[in-house]
């Protein structure tokens, strides 16, 4: 044995023996046997007869055995071993037989509402409970409110160009939704069902105030945008045309949008009314084999296995009319499609709870998912533009101010107060905000303008502005209509918003988390009183700008809006007189000469006697009413 080894060290040594056979054999070098001295009792350096001495293997490939080439190949050769079938189906079964990720408040409400609930909004149960800010819906609230300081800082010249986007992709949307929505099965029923009127609806004041509440929220009426964006007109606008044009492109939109959701949820009735078909003939069944229910009800043509929803109504009317004592027992549901159609959502749970459900049942749902809520995103940033622009431009009109400087403070201001919107409890605040702070305030704004105009400025005034700015006069159906209709029917619509104030109980529908259901919850007196101070706080700049004015604490911007308008009249006389010149230099009398204006009619008032003339802009006009800086004689 070699004198080096571990074996011949322990026999010249004074120490005990502690190692085994095992360790000492671990720390020899490998022998290899086939060139061993001692293999076939050869010699060294000799051969066996007729062969030559054979190089010696790699010691890495043992026994001739190959080799993984690296270490990847050995670990995925494992993980396709281990991961198989088993893992497909067995595991999941195991989990789904021995309990499994079911949260209790899905459970009792759908997959749909508790996403928008408890993910998206992750509301509170009570209004109370404000349960702080909502992190992601902070965040969302940032971008949209940067996006519309980036549209506005530069006035029209940014927020125009943003609004070739915004305002016709929503169009585009729809369009695709309108003809998708047409093709799925069941479009027809929720069509059929959104014009099919209901008469003695036609007899409740509410519907009236609703109706006319949602023509002001669609038009804008009152905002302050439809004045902001016509004041960059020029003064020779058609005003009356555009007027026409937006409320006609408003009203198909209206239509147009309509006919989308009733499409999508006559859709989401089929599939729901066809769910609870199948569930309550598996019911149906279950009594049959128990013998609950005798066969001998059910009639003879009825499949189980393809059951309509007229089959099964056939079949559960029979069953009522013979078990008539005991029918609630059996806990069968009609599943009557008109009562899917009729289910209602409020607020903002028809886009985000019934039209987002239907949407689960397209197919290639997440496309159309996309498209609809990028298309609410810039409807919303639309609104925003306008309501912005609204704010701003009477501001720089009244006060030298950077329009810069002011966008990005009324942005931020703006930030800051829809903080409270984006708390865990926010949108009990929406519902508060939209029952409270629109409706009544708005009407008021309408119809105190409607009376300015029409009373205190003069009917007969405006006409004459119109003719001079269109080149026409108006219809006298108007002057009627501002005069004495409008500001009747809005103050029928005042008394009859504090009547509705008045006699509904005011309260927010909350979200029980351990029912997985909304319930209805009375105001508590802090949110009451809020309530109440936002009607006072939306209607109090109107007296504050009225005192202010009427004392001259603050200049009415009068100089600046009518910038356009002076210069418009400079241009035109300019004209005027470039004309005489040349009609003095052709040896002509200047005063041949014909105006450049359009010649303007005669306007007399409806019912009036006097004619009202205006001959030249910039000259002293003699008409039936006083000069245009005068109280009006018909007041």
């Amino acid at each position: 044995m070699p004198k080096n080894t571990k074996v011949t060290q322990r026999e010249h040594s004074n120490e005990p023996v502690t190692e085994s056979v095992a360790d000492l054999l671990s720390l020899e070098h490998p022998m290899d046997y086939k060139s061993s001295q001692m293999s076939m009792g050869l010699s060294p350096g000799s051969t066996a007869p007729g062969k030559a001495l054979l190089p010696s293997p790699d010691p890495d490939a043992e026994d001739g055995r190959p080799a993984w080439n690296n270490k990847l190949e050995y670990i995925l050769a494992q993980v396709g071993f281990s991961v198989g079938l088993g893992n497909v189906w067995r595991f999941p079964y195991l989990c789904q037989k021995n309990g499994g990720v079911v949260v209790p408040e899905c459970e009792k409400s759908s997959a749909t509402t508790y996403f928008w609930y408890r993910q998206t909004l992750n509301i509170t149960s009570t209004i109370d409970d404000t349960g702080g800010l909502n992190w992601k819906m902070t965040l969302s609230l940032l971008v949209a409110w940067i996006m519309v300081c980036l549209a506005v800082i530069k006035g029209i010249q940014s927020s125009g160009k943003v609004m070739y986007f915004s305002s016709l992709f929503p169009y585009v949307v729809l369009l695709c939704f309108l003809v998708r929505g047409l093709l799925l099965k069941g479009a027809v029923d929720g069509i059929a069902h959104m014009f099919t009127p209901k008469l003695e609806k036609m007899l409740e004041p509410q519907v009236w105030r609703e109706a006319a509440t949602q023509v002001f929220f669609a038009l804008g009426l009152g905002f302050g945008g439809v004045i902001a964006f016509s004041s960059y007109n020029k003064r020779d606008n058609n005003c009356h045309f555009d007027a026409a044009l937006v409320s006609i492109i408003n009203f198909v939109t209206s239509i147009l949008a309509t006919l989308v959701v009733f499409a999508v949820l006559g859709f989401k009735a089929n599939v729901m009314n066809e769910k609870c078909v199948v569930e309550n003939a598996e019911k149906i069944l279950g009594y049959l084999n128990t013998g609950v229910l005798s066969r001998e009800l059910i009639p003879p043509h009825i499949n189980f296995s393809h059951l309509s929803a007229q089959d099964y109504a056939e079949m559960y009317g029979v069953i009522k009319t013979v078990k008539e004592d005991n029918f609630g027992q059996l806990g069968l549901d009609a599943c009557v499609l008109e009562d899917e159609l009729n289910k209602a959502v409020q607020g903002t749970g028809l886009a985000f709870i019934a039209f987002t459900e239907a949407m689960t049942h397209f197919p290639a749902s997440p496309f159309w998912s996309v498209m609809f809520f990028f298309m609410l995103i810039n409807l919303g940033l639309g609104s925003m533009i306008g309501t912005m622009t609204g704010i701003t431009t009477p501001i720089l009109d009244a006060f030298k101010i950077r329009k810069e400087i002011l966008c990005v403070v009324c942005c931020i201001i703006a930030f800051l107060l829809g903080l409270l919107f984006v708390q865990r409890s926010g949108n009990y605040f929406v519902t508060m905000f939209d029952d409270y702070s629109a409706g009544l305030p708005l009407t008021v704004v309408v119809i105190l303008e409607n009376v300015s105009v029409a009373w205190i400025y003069g009917t007969k005034r405006f006409m004459q502005d119109l003719e001079d700015m269109l080149g026409f006069r108006p219809y006298s159906f108007y002057y009627y209509m501002w005069r004495y209709v409008s500001p009747a029917v809005l103050v029928v619509l005042i008394v009859a918003t504090v009547i509705e104030m008045a006699v509904s109980p005011a309260g927010y529908n909350a979200w029980v988390e351990s029912e997985g259901s909304e319930r209805f919850h009375s105001y508590p007196p802090w949110a009451l009183a809020m309530a109440y101070a936002l009607i006072v706080v939306a209607m109090l700049p109107l007296p504050l700008v009225f005192i202010v004015r009427h004392f001259n604490l603050i200049s009415d911007g009068s100089n600046k809006l009518s910038v356009s308008y002076r210069k418009g009249m400079m241009k035109d006389m300019s004209n005027l007189e470039e004309q005489d010149e040349q009609r003095f230099i052709l040896s002509k009398n200047p005063s041949e000469a014909p105006s450049p204006m359009p010649a303007h009619r005669a306007y007399l008032g409806p019912g009036g006697t006097q004619e009202m003339t205006n001959t030249n802009y910039g000259t002293s006009t003699k008409t039936g009413y006083q000069n245009i800086g005068s109280p009006e004689s018909e007041l």
